[in-house]
């Protein structure tokens, strides 16, 4: 028997008329349960701090701190829907890991296709990264569970909503925002060092300025990584 899920999720939007709606929307679905609305981002941040929220719809105009502002803020940022009347934002929210990105007015049919991205990645948090032990992961590819040795990985690559798991045998790829494995690994053992890239420290071959070989790759270093790694 399934066992039915349950998302806290807050509403992050200054527009009435527009929280109302998705607000019916979230209320149709019985996995989706709304914990609180916000008209700004301080109000959310109260929110935030009281539940254990999931997801957040958040609006990216947003009186005195804008939405991507606020998202860069949070030290453990919730899966994120962003919803907007702006074409221009698409590229920033693919890349601050975004689940979805709406266009307002929003149909519903829209709606349930970013609730069903979402709950692929939730439960992919959920299941696809359970750690058995500290020196290995286990990852879900399609109906098969792969165990993977952290000594064996070389380095993790990201694309879009993808991750390529670089190891001594395979290449693995999941379908997973590489925040979300960023956050199972051990920080001792392996660094970000660039939004698309996280690396094995003790696989590194050479270091400059500019990027780090690793198995023979020359793979760069992000300009906001370099205090952490240089």
């Amino acid at each position: 028997m399934k066992i039915e899920r349950k998302y806290n999720c807050i509403i992050v939007e200054d527009e009435p008329i527009a929280s109302d709606i998705i607000e019916s929307f979230v209320k149709q679905d019985k996995e989706l349960n709304l914990v609180g609305k916000s008209s700004d981002v301080v109000q959310a941040s109260s929110l935030l701090n009281i539940h254990k929220v999931d997801l957040i719809f958040l609006d990216l105009h947003l009186p005195v701190i804008k939405g991507f502002d606020f998202l860069r803020k949070i030290k453990t940022t919730p899966f994120v829907i962003v919803t907007t009347a702006y074409h221009e934002y698409a590229v920033e929210g693919y890349e601050l890991d975004i689940v979805d990105y709406l266009m307002k007015p929003i149909p519903y049919s829209r709606f349930l296709t970013a609730i069903g991205r979402f709950k692929h990645f939730a439960e992919a948090k959920d299941a696809l990264l359970e750690v058995a032990d500290r020196n290995f992961i286990y990852i879900n590819i399609g109906k098969k569970k792969i165990k993977i040795y952290l000594d064996d990985i070389f380095y993790i690559e990201s694309f879009r909503e993808y991750v390529n798991i670089h190891t001594k045998a395979e290449i693995f790829i999941v379908k997973m925002p590489i925040s979300r494995i960023e956050e199972t690994l051990d920080k001792k053992h392996f660094a970000r060092i660039h939004k698309s890239y996280i690396i094995s420290i003790s696989k590194i071959e050479m270091i400059s300025a500019s990027e780090i070989q690793i198995d023979g790759k020359k793979l760069p270093i992000g300009r906001t990584y370099k205090p952490l790694i240089l």
